[in-house]
């Protein structure tokens, strides 16, 4: 039954298949590591994670059922134990005393739960879900789109290359499009099958979705009203940055687009530029902007220019035509958020990590690139430089030639750079008819089998992921709460969190009265002890009550 199971009558019971749900008993507890997680437990309510019970139904009776095991997956990421396979360095009895059992589960015997959950294929139903409950919450009509590479470096799966932006490198992978909030908070993130590119994916994936089941309402009547009203508004780097791809957003979707501008060579007057004063994240700054109306595919369209300290002109155009300059500016340059939101996911949520690696096929029938073309094409590129090269040092040559006496090398050399230049050109001609002769793109199916592309199982791995939206979403609430005691939120305040979730506390229930003391030990600074008892002040009245118990949480200081 494994290392520190005492509770024996229950567990006998589980393994006869008797027992209905886990039994949850707290016992007074001194010192419990990680105890600070269960200040979390409000902000988990307050952001959905129980709201699975509405898509899930309850596993095979065991000692550990489905609520115990999203709740057990919620308190590990937020201590940080980032898999199944770090419990193995974590004492169980201690997890268990936080979650009012004798011992959490084993590496083997979580993954085996959490398979049975996935067997019900109700992922992207939760995620929805969520998402509407999120936005409409949060009253959310700018959309922020992402794309982010999951870098595979397994064996199994055959995945197409990516070019990673953070690696420097193309590398196998899947290639997720997340959607978020002008603050970073996600929504919803969606996969990709092979190689699908941005505009591809929102066009397909992404705005159909959240215009049937996520994004607010807007009255047909506002809408016939108001010929320039959106749905709602995308915003997106320069990879989705085309005319014709928001003149297709606008006319077929109704949905504006906010972008940077590709390829500005000119710079307007420095008369036309204005100074905005403007609040970022508590931080007062002034911005330098111009704006234009400009035509782009038969369409007209909106170019804002923010001008640096150093006259760099930064180029926006948007399909929006409701929204003021400055608003625009502030949005586009907020995209900084979702970065900052993928590096602390990676760093403490270990988002990149895959839960099953086992491998799913794709449907026969979908258009790839032609590997082979590809092949074909970078190494014409590779020919292409190396002329350009030599050509480079031809003309440098014949240049130095002008203008000095007669040099025996100097001819030499050009000799030799031409009977070069000419073999790669006769190579070049040979690559592009072996090239010409191949289709840029091919089905599946029509690849040689030890190359063809799969995929690898995505449901767990987009379970996990609103568990780890969820959990992210309630540290965040829980920051704003401390706004006023940390100027500095995403720094300071995100620190006290996770050393609130680190520290040690007493475990204290009270069966009488139903209530569960929670006493959080000293901090290192009396500023994080100040703010640590407003804070519990501020928990107690939400009246929290452990999940699946009649016990009132409440909240202290154990020095208090």
């Amino acid at each position: 039954m494994g290392i520190g199971a005492t509770r024996l009558v229950e567990r006998i019971a589980a393994i006869s298949h008797n027992l209905e749900e886990t039994p949850v008993l707290f016992e007074p507890c001194e010192s419990v590591e990680n105890g600070g997680v269960l200040f979390l437990v409000p902000f988990l309510y307050e952001q959905g994670l129980f709201e699975y019970k509405n898509h899930y139904n309850a596993i095979r009776k065991g000692y550990y059922d489905i609520n115990f095991i999203i709740l057990l997956l919620a308190f590990m990421y937020l201590s940080r134990i980032k898999n199944a396979e770090q419990l193995k360095h974590y004492k169980p009895g201690e997890l268990g005393k936080i979650m009012g059992v004798d011992r959490v589960p084993e590496g083997k015997c979580l993954r085996k739960k959490v398979k049975e959950i996935l067997s019900q294929h109700q992922a992207e139903s939760w995620m929805n879900s969520m998402a509407k409950h999120w936005v409409e919450k949060e009253q959310t009509n700018i959309y922020y789109i992402v794309g982010h590479v999951q870098v595979y470096h397994g064996y199994k799966a055959n995945l197409g290359r990516k070019h990673v932006a953070r690696e420097k490198l193309c590398l196998p992978g899947m290639c997720e499009f997340w959607v978020n909030n002008a603050d970073g908070m996600p929504y919803i993130v969606v996969t990709g099958e092979v190689n699908e590119k941005l505009q591809e994916m929102i066009l397909t994936e992404i705005v159909p979705r959240l215009k049937e089941n996520i994004a607010i309402k807007i009255k047909q009547q506002e809408l016939d009203a108001d010929k320039d009203l959106p749905l709602f508004s995308l915003v997106f780097d320069r990879e989705g940055s085309s005319g014709k791809f928001l003149k297709t957003l606008w006319e077929e979707h109704r949905v504006a687009a906010i972008t940077y501008k590709k390829n500005v060579r000119d710079n307007w007057e420095e008369y036309r530029f204005c100074t905005h004063y403007v609040e970022v994240e508590g931080n007062k700054t002034e911005m330098d902007l111009a704006e234009q109306i400009i035509e782009i595919e038969g369409m007209a369209m909106r170019e804002i220019r923010k001008k640096s300290e150093g006259g760099h002109q930064t180029s926006i155009i948007t399909t929006n035509k409701k929204i003021s300059t400055i608003y625009i500016a502030i949005k586009m340059f907020s995209r900084w958020n979702q970065e900052n939101y993928f590096r602390y996911m990676r760093l403490d949520y270990d988002i990149d990590k895959l839960f099953q690696y086992t491998v799913e096929q794709l449907d026969d029938n979908i258009m790839v690139v032609n590997p082979q073309y590809s092949r074909l094409s970078y190494h014409l590129k590779t020919l292409r430089e190396k002329i350009s090269r030599r050509e480079a040092g031809l003309f440098k040559l014949i240049d130095d030639n002008i203008y000095s006496t007669l040099d025996k090398n100097n001819f030499q050399k050009q000799s030799k750079l031409k009977e070069e230049i000419n073999e790669f050109k006769e190579k070049e001609k040979q690559l592009i008819t072996q090239r010409n002769q191949l289709n840029y793109k091919i089905k599946i199916k029509d690849m040689p089998l030890q190359n063809r592309y799969n995929k690898l199982h995505s449901e767990s791995k987009l379970f996990l992921n609103i568990i780890k939206m969820i959990c992210y979403r309630a540290e965040s609430a829980f920051v704003l709460l401390l706004s006023t005691d940390y100027k500095k939120k995403e720094n300071e305040a995100r620190a006290f969190v996770k050393n609130i979730m680190k520290t040690k506390v007493d475990i204290l229930p009270d069966y009488e009265s139903n209530t569960l003391t929670i006493a959080l030990y000293s901090l290192a600074t009396p500023r994080d002890n100040k703010a640590a008892k407003k804070l519990c002040q501020l928990l107690n009245e939400t009246e929290t009550f452990y999940p699946g118990t009649t016990l009132r949480l409440l909240y202290k200081i154990a020095s208090g």
